[in-house]
């Protein structure tokens, strides 16, 4: 099991986002768990994932994500707006499988 987190300022429209990629994920027989943060609290679930996503209002935090995850082979890239504006839930995760090589 893959484990993915999206950092987002509230979690609102990110949730949304969440429940797409599932779908997706879920259709293409991935096992991906994948869940949402705000950014405050986002740090206590590093721990075991492979990916870290920002959502686009929060990009200025990619190098502060980068720093905290240093050594720990996670992968840290921030979602494309208009995937993340069209709520696009199979283009952040081809996204993902791009970062997975």
């Amino acid at each position: 099991m893959t484990k993915i987190i999206l950092i987002c300022s509230a979690g609102m429209s990110t949730s949304i986002l969440v429940q797409k990629m599932k779908k997706v994920a879920s259709e293409k027989g991935l096992e991906f768990d994948i869940t949402a943060y705000p950014e405050s609290n986002a740090q206590e679930h590093y721990d075991g994932c492979s990916i870290v996503l920002l959502g686009p209002q929060v990009r200025y935090l990619l190098n502060k994500v980068k720093k905290d995850v240093e050594g720990k082979n996670i992968k840290v890239d921030v979602i494309d707006t208009v995937s993340y504006g069209r709520m696009d839930g199979e283009a952040v995760i081809n996204q993902i499988n791009k970062l997975l090589g």
